[in-house]
């Protein structure tokens, strides 16, 4: 029985979502799609979860799509679509998922693997890691989202000119673009401060930073009232919520707050 191409774990409420395809470098094929939606929807859903973390296996993020199954020519046109589509469906849910997302790239992330590193809202990157919007140099154009996040990180600009050279950025690089939080020396570091960074978040109201990026999500199409009017329902929830009513009673009693990201 071969191995699933998506695994997910779940300890001391930190979710961890794996690539799991080594021998093609964590390739997005047609049996990882689903299995991607699945362990998305799994985070989701887990009350437990109060951070994700998403990585790849074997010494890669994601190499992009399958280039192997673009020799099948029978999917064009309106199948194609169709498959596009599908893909749509759920890749929202991770750019949209109300935790902290964290992606944990070692090696290349290239193509729909760029996609999926800039989901995050935060990427953690090694030294060895490579980002690249490759899809021109088959002849297509950046699809699982890359379009309107890419421009959102770097700026119109420089996504522009990734977009239509399809040159290879490294860690360094990555990180004065804005599209990297953070470069380690090697897999185990990368490991060691994905999960430092997802503990962190352990004590936070997670409803609260879930709504805080639900509203920031959607800055750059709304206008200023439309924010305000987000901002005024979601704060009225937090109001209500007994994490709020706790920290108000503990900065009462003089007690430390439980969520305290200065203190370490």
């Amino acid at each position: 029985m071969s191995a699933s191409p998506v695994l997910t774990s779940v300890q001391d409420g930190i979710g961890t979502i794996t690539l799991n395809r080594p021998e093609a470098r964590n390739a997005l094929n047609q049996a990882m799609r689903p299995a991607l939606a699945a362990a998305i929807a799994q985070m989701r859903d887990d009350a437990q979860v109060h951070a994700v973390i998403l990585t790849g296996a074997g010494g890669a993020f994601c190499s992009g799509g399958d280039i192997s199954a673009m020799l099948d020519t029978s999917r064009t046109g309106l199948a194609f679509r169709k498959g596009m589509r599908e893909l749509h469906q759920w890749f929202p849910e991770l750019v949209n998922l109300e935790k902290p997302v964290i992606a944990a790239v070692d090696g290349p992330a290239f193509g729909a693997g760029l996609s999926l590193a800039l989901a995050a809202d935060f990427v953690l990157a090694t030294r060895r890691a490579k980002f690249c919007a490759v899809f021109g140099r088959i002849g297509l154009i950046p699809d699982l989202g890359a379009m309107h996040l890419l421009p959102r990180i770097v700026g119109q600009q420089k996504a522009k000119e990734l977009v239509f050279t399809a040159r290879t950025v490294d860690a360094e690089e990555a990180q004065q673009l804005g599209m990297v939080f953070d470069i380690v020396d090697d897999a185990t570091a990368l490991t060691e401060a994905a999960l430092a960074l997802a503990r962190r978040f352990g004590e936070a109201s997670t409803a609260a930073i879930g709504m805080a990026k639900t509203i920031m999500n959607q800055s750059f199409e709304s206008d200023a009232r439309t924010i305000a009017e987000l901002e005024s329902y979601a704060q009225s929830v937090c109001r209500g919520s007994d994490y709020h009513q706790d920290a108000v009673r503990r900065f009462k009693d003089k007690q430390p707050l439980r969520f305290d990201w200065d203190r370490k």
